[in-house]
């Protein structure tokens, strides 16, 4: 057992008294696939060089981290694992090194990093980081390759994602952490660290739609119904919803789709509807749901020509892309995007002000809320279907 008499328990963010310290709070721990998370204490490490401890105070489920807890891919299981990372919440402690964040700072997570030095960051092309990318296999701090969380016992528990929010305070890479308005709601900003931005940012930075475009979403949970607020605000002139579950029809309403279908409820494929709806196609099809029989189908909506599919969806399957090369001569494009194109600690800001400012609207992906010690039940909802995100408070 750990010697706790120089460690400090749960406090004020904007307190010395943590600094430099042990922190002991409550985190939602995995300790095997499916099995639900376990809240107990643990250990958090004050912040090595270029990182940052913070306080957590809202997390929300997404399903890369659902993805992750059932362990559909063994090559990235390793337990136990703090997940989570979709956040909000206040700087705790800086370690050496980082001048742009102070204790206090408002602040959300992410997990596509930019530490702004290396050639991805310094290019136009990519939002992608040499050292930060997004990598699912990563479980470590990338200073020491060790962690910063420990159970009471001294165990170590792993990271995930650059962030594991599932946790009172954290520690990241100050590469992963964004320093945003003190005035934007942090409820809101939460659903920043993932959903909203890589599904606006889809359909602003990557597929850069027009208005007047036609668009067709495949897959209405929160990113997909993201990409519908993003298709909404650049004035698509159509936006066509498919999902296999007929609920997400009110919702899809609510925030912009112009139509909807369920392939449950049709004889014919989904993609030959959709051109006979849109005289030949869509101009871009955003495909969100991890399926490659869907892929495809999104791929074929599009007009050919022109018409641009871009990937959103996590493929967890060892498959490979359903399409033949030549069908690419038929002009139509695909690519994928990952954090919607947005450079985090470069871009995110001003799409927070945008935010405040009304362009994007965000309450009505807040479909449930509940306190921190329910993740299971929220973790339930998401598996259920009944859930955009909840947000669970800390």
């Amino acid at each position: 057992m750990v010697n706790l008499r120089n460690y400090t328990s749960n406090g004020d963010a904007n307190s010395s008294d943590t600094v430099g310290k042990v922190i002991i709070c409550k985190a939602a721990v995995a300790y095997s696939p499916g099995q639900p998370l376990v809240v107990e204490e643990i250990l958090v490490d004050p912040p090595h060089k270029m990182e940052v401890r913070i306080k957590i105070l809202f997390t929300s489920i997404c399903h890369s981290d659902l993805s992750a807890w059932q362990g559909e891919n063994e090559a990235q299981q390793v337990y136990p694992r703090i997940l989570g990372h979709e956040a909000s919440g206040l700087v705790e402690s800086v370690g050496e090194g980082v001048t742009d964040m102070e204790i206090g700072d408002h602040v959300v997570p992410i997990f596509n990093g930019e530490c702004g030095d290396c050639v991805y960051c310094k290019s136009e092309k990519t939002n992608l980081c040499d050292k930060f990318r997004v990598n699912a296999f990563k479980s470590v701090m990338t200073n020491d390759g060790k962690t910063r969380f420990s159970t009471k016992d001294g165990k170590p528990i792993y990271h995930f994602l650059n962030t594991s929010t599932f946790s009172e305070y954290t520690v990241l890479d100050s590469a992963c952490v964004v320093k945003i308005d003190q005035k934007a709601p942090l409820k809101k900003m939460t659903l920043l660290s993932c959903g909203v931005s890589t599904g606006l940012g889809a359909v602003w930075n990557t597929a850069k739609v027009q208005a007047g475009a036609t668009v067709a979403v495949f897959g209405l949970g929160a990113v997909g119904l993201a990409v519908v607020e993003g298709a909404r605000t650049r004035g698509a002139s159509r936006i066509i919803g498919v999902d296999v579950n007929s609920d997400k029809r009110v919702k899809g309403e609510a925030i912009g789709i112009t139509d909807f279908i369920n392939p449950k409820d049709t004889e014919n494929p989904v993609h030959q509807q959709i051109k006979e709806m849109t005289n030949g196609g869509v101009c871009y099809s955003f495909e969100c749901a991890g399926n490659l029989d869907v892929l495809r189908e999104a791929f074929l909506s599009t007009h050919d020509g022109w018409g641009l599919t871009v990937v959103l969806g996590i493929h967890p399957t060892a498959r490979m892309l359903p399409l033949h090369p030549m069908e690419l001569f038929d002009g139509r494009r695909i690519v994928g995007s990952v954090f919607g194109d947005f450079k985090g600690k470069s871009q995110l800001p001003h799409f927070v002000n945008q935010c405040m400012n009304g362009v994007v609207k965000l309450d009505e992906f807040i479909t449930h809320e509940m306190p921190f010690a329910n993740i299971n039940q929220a973790l339930q909802l998401l598996i259920d279907g009944k859930s955009l995100r909840c947000l669970l408070h800390l």
